[in-house]
């Protein structure tokens, strides 16, 4: 008995303990499971889609007289807003487009290079053309010129044909070789012929957005 006694003694004494996770520290910046993962906001592309017809003018003449093979550089005015499909302005009225007219196959066509917008003056990159000007008018000394070209913008190449046919020619300015010069006169004197374009810009430079124009 005292054997059996000592023996169930020395037994160890084990006792069942249920199993627990052990915490673990917080750390700084560690996001709860029962937060959401935040979400960067995604930026809105602004822009104004291609095929977008723009009206247009031209503050400095009512009509802009160039020869067949002239290239002259024509500033625009924009003249009716162009707004997004929810009626947000996106090119204010008043805003500038920078370009020139330029000889093609068949005629001449404004090809607009820059935009600068009226509100911020900021200036981008624009791809516009109008559609392209075929007709021209026959100038001779027998040609009633005060219809064509008074109030009218003269390029400085047909301003020099022009002087070979009539001779002196009354300009107010001409930027010879670089641009356009408003002509308020009448040509004088008497010479050949010569062919013209004669273009209203309010009417016949309309623009159609060549490609996507992105603002912001």
């Amino acid at each position: 008995m005292a054997l059996g006694i000592t023996t169930t003694a020395s037994l160890p004494i084990l006792i069942a303990i249920p199993a627990t996770a052990k915490p673990q520290p917080y750390r700084i910046g560690q996001l709860f499971p029962s937060q959401p993962t935040p979400v960067t906001p995604r930026s809105t592309q602004v822009s104004v889609p291609s095929g977008t017809i723009i009206a247009v003018k031209s503050e400095d003449a009512e009509k802009i007289v160039v020869t067949p093979d002239e290239t002259a550089p024509i500033t625009l005015t924009i003249t009716q807003p162009i707004r997004s499909s929810a009626g947000t302005v996106l090119i204010p009225a008043g805003s500038q487009i920078e370009g020139e007219l330029r000889p093609v196959e068949g005629g001449t066509q404004f090809i607009a290079k820059q935009l600068i917008l009226k509100t911020s003056n900021r200036e981008l990159p624009i791809e516009a053309t109008s559609a392209v000007i075929t007709e021209t008018e026959t100038i001779d000394n027998g040609t009633d010129v005060s219809r064509i070209l008074k109030n009218a913008a003269i390029g400085a190449a047909a301003a020099g044909v022009l002087s070979e046919i009539f001779g002196d020619i009354d300009l107010i300015e001409v930027l010879v070789g670089a641009g356009l010069g408003a002509l308020g006169g009448l040509l004088l004197g008497g010479g050949e012929q010569a062919e013209v374009f004669v273009i209203y810009p309010e009417t016949d430079l309309e623009l159609t957005l060549d490609s996507e124009l992105v603002l912001r």
